[in-house]
């Protein structure tokens, strides 16, 4: 039987600040969990193979390839403000 003290642990756990009414609402419903998680826990699961995931996942990364890229005045032409041939910027630094 999960207890108001459980539920205060499982709060501080959490980093979670429940006040004595949500600690009381928050007791069922953590032994409503647990009881799914004791169901669970009745099948049989010996043929499963272990997964990090239940999608199959893929790496989708693109062919690395070399292609022109902009020149610095296409890439500087929306700036606001250059300087020579670079981005200028506000410091960032005080």
């Amino acid at each position: 039987m999960i207890t108001k003290k459980d539920v205060e642990y499982v709060a501080n756990l959490s980093r979670l600040e429940l006040n004595d009414a949500d600690m009381e609402n928050f007791a069922p419903n953590l032994q409503e969990i647990l009881s799914y998680i004791d169901k669970l826990n009745e099948l049989d699961t010996a043929d499963v193979e272990p997964m990090a995931h239940v999608l199959p996942l893929k790496n989708v990364k693109r062919a690395d390839e070399i292609k022109p890229s902009l020149s610095n005045e296409a890439a500087l032409q929306s700036a606001p403000e250059t300087s020579a041939d670079f981005f200028l910027v506000p410091p960032v630094i005080e």
